[in-house]
């Protein structure tokens, strides 16, 4: 599968285009709208959320609820676009017209793309940077992983995006017999974390940084059980799935690390204490008595539950600007604001686990065919029969 999607910030909507998702795979706007919603919610959030309720609209690929195995088209409106018709507008303007249009940033926020994206396309105005670099494309990013968790929840395998760390209050690793029930408790929580103390303390601090007109980040982790042996391959650096995860989780805006498993703690640890020990039985096959590298080994997946998490740093949009140089006069000043939330990270478990969701979902139709939902659960049952007799 690919995608590609398109759209600005304050434009119109945002355009996400699935090719290969196979046909008969049972798929509506709800479940994609139930991930939408999930994306805006979490305290800390900015005004924005209060004026987005986003929704899909399918324009191709799905007919009366089925995909067909054509490109799927998704559109997501920004109901914000009526207040910038003209500052974001696909028309020329006329000079007088030109003269009007307020907006114009020409000074560069630190942390975000404006600077270099200015220098690299030559803009004078780097409204046509931030607009695209805006994490509001991470809204087309979570439609286009619901779509992949449809197809993954067809073979029972489920994921949860969650939040570990907000600032420096680290919870309790979660407890929980199934991802679904995981799901289910961080659901509840107003920042996605499954310690209830914890929260409270996340909520305070993201409190203190709003007030101090700051940023706070932290880290989520996604959890995906029932993920087959086998998915990834070890024969070529671009074909590892570890990796191509890394990839896609390093892609969302903001992130700035990412791990499997232990991840960097296992740098610190010998090999006797992070290496999982094989086991065997005759009705479930082989296994591993713990999963301290994450479901991985080789690239490919093992069989346990598939463990990663990402690292966001603070959004580099203060409502305490920093201090930035115009790049017309070239006089020091503090950075433009624009609209922002003082902490993302709930919503960025969210993007997380469609990212990871995606890589999963392309990994799985690679191993066991892309073409129709009848012909790939033939071939998935047979595998995972020869996996456990293996």
């Amino acid at each position: 599968m690919r995608f590609l999607t398109a759209g600005e910030s304050h434009g119109p909507e945002l355009t996400a285009i699935i090719e290969g998702v196979p046909s008969q795979l049972p798929l509506t706007v709800e479940d994609i709208n139930e991930h939408l919603a999930r994306r805006q919610k979490g305290y800390g959030r900015g005004r924005r959320m209060q004026i987005e309720k986003d929704q899909v609209t399918i324009t191709s690929g799905v007919r009366h609820g089925k995909t067909t195995g054509a490109p799927i088209t998704l559109h997501i409106e920004n109901k914000d676009w009526t207040h910038w018709t003209k500052i974001m507008g696909a028309e020329p303007l006329s000079d007088e017209e030109e003269q009007d249009i307020k907006r114009k940033i020409t000074r560069p926020r630190p942390g975000h793309a404006d600077l270099n994206g200015a220098i690299k396309y030559r803009h004078r105005d780097m409204r046509n940077v931030l607009e695209r670099s805006s994490a509001r494309e991470t809204t087309a990013r979570v439609a286009v992983g619901a779509v992949a968790q449809a197809l993954l929840k067809a073979f029972n395998i489920h994921l949860c995006g969650h939040v570990l760390e907000i600032g420096d209050v680290v919870s309790q690793q979660p407890e929980f017999t199934t991802v679904e029930q995981l799901k289910k408790v961080t659901e509840a929580s107003e920042v996605r974390c499954a310690d209830g103390s914890a929260e409270t303390k996340m909520k305070t601090a993201i409190d203190e940084a709003k007030e101090n007109g700051d940023s706070i980040g932290g880290i989520v982790e996604v959890i995906a059980e029932n993920v087959p042996v086998g998915l990834g391959s070890f024969v070529h650096y671009d074909r590892k799935l570890d990796a191509k995860i890394a990839h896609g989780v390093m892609s969302i805006n903001a992130f700035k690390g990412v791990e499997i498993g232990l991840g960097f703690e296992a740098a610190r640890m010998k090999g006797s204490d992070v290496h999982d020990e094989i086991t065997h039985d005759e009705k479930n096959g082989f296994s591993r008595k713990t999963n301290r590298l994450g479901g991985f080994e080789g690239g490919m997946t093992n069989g346990m539950p598939v463990v990663v998490r990402g690292a966001m740093k603070p959004i580099p949009t203060l409502y305490k600007p920093l201090q930035s140089v115009d790049i017309d006069s070239k006089e020091p000043f503090t950075a433009s604001i624009e609209r922002s939330d003082s902490c993302a990270v709930p919503a960025a478990a969210v993007v997380c686990e469609a990212a990871v969701a995606w890589e999963l979902a392309n990994a799985f139709l690679e191993k066991f065919g892309s073409d129709t939902m009848s012909d790939i659960k033939k071939h998935y049952q047979d595998y995972l029969e020869e996996a456990r007799t293996f």
